[in-house]
């Protein structure tokens, strides 16, 4: 993370972080902050010969293990210099999004470090999570994905859901505050991709949660890991949540 760190550093302000470079792979305006953490994020995944997905660069081919990267997640958090954003990783075994197998996601505000392993646990700075969760009633629900006109369309929509709302400004992170039980129930409302949610789910399903990607009607596991597809996302902490979730926003 030191090399990651150093980019922040040698950018500190919205000046340097917010001139647009042109336009990412993954179809958003490719910001010198997101050029910058991603070229080091690059630079130590190329040697390995891996298949990189990445928000900016797209597809880089190599072999049968796939690392899914969104160099800066929350960018106009990053650029505007509020502590809500991340670097997200997940490596996978295979191209959907059930085959994750390791979660990395770094709060590059905060400091604080969210991982998973498929099968074993997940963690928040060494710690365990899933003996706190989300509670049975939506007292908190993050949006993302929020526009206002996109807010000003679904919020009444929540008001016999959810007794609160917050918009924070990073899936990823929304998400992971998720599987600590920080928050009780994440919406995103527009479409994510893939490097959007890739760790940070690995994170919930761990734990126990459900998600959704309800404009897709397959499972879960079956998205594909590429910058193609996407959905809109709900995620609570049992089945029926994360579907009055999702039938608010497709009313």
């Amino acid at each position: 993370m030191d090399d990651v760190r150093g980019v922040l550093e040698e950018m500190p302000t919205r000046a340097e972080r917010e001139p647009v470079l042109g336009q990412g792979e993954g179809g958003d305006d490719t910001t010198a902050i997101d050029a910058e953490v991603e070229r080091v994020v690059l630079a130590r995944l190329r040697p390995l010969g891996v298949t990189v997905v990445s928000e900016e660069a797209g597809i880089i081919d190599g072999d049968s293990t796939v690392v899914v990267v969104d160099p800066i997640d929350g960018s106009l958090n990053a650029k505007r210099g509020i502590p809500f954003f991340a670097l997200s990783i997940a490596v996978a075994d295979g191209d959907r999004m059930g085959d994750v197998h390791f979660a990395f996601v770094h709060d590059l505000g905060s400091g604080e470090e969210w991982t998973a392993r498929r099968g074993e646990g997940a963690w928040l700075d060494g710690e365990r999570l899933g003996a706190v969760r989300p509670k049975e009633r939506i007292e908190i629900l993050n949006f993302e994905a929020t526009l206002t006109s996109l807010v000003a369309e679904r919020a009444a929509a929540f008001a016999g859901i959810a007794h609160r709302l917050r918009v924070m400004g990073s899936l990823a992170l929304s998400l992971c505050h998720l599987a600590a039980g920080r928050v009780d129930g994440v919406c995103s409302l527009k479409e994510a991709r893939a490097v959007d949610i890739a760790a940070a789910q690995l994170l919930c399903r761990e734990v126990g949660l459900s998600l959704a990607l309800f404009d897709d009607p397959r499972s879960f596991g079956e998205a594909e890991l590429d910058l193609e597809r996407r959905s809109r996302i709900a995620a609570a902490g049992t089945p029926e949540l994360c579907r009055r979730i999702a039938g608010a926003l497709s009313g």
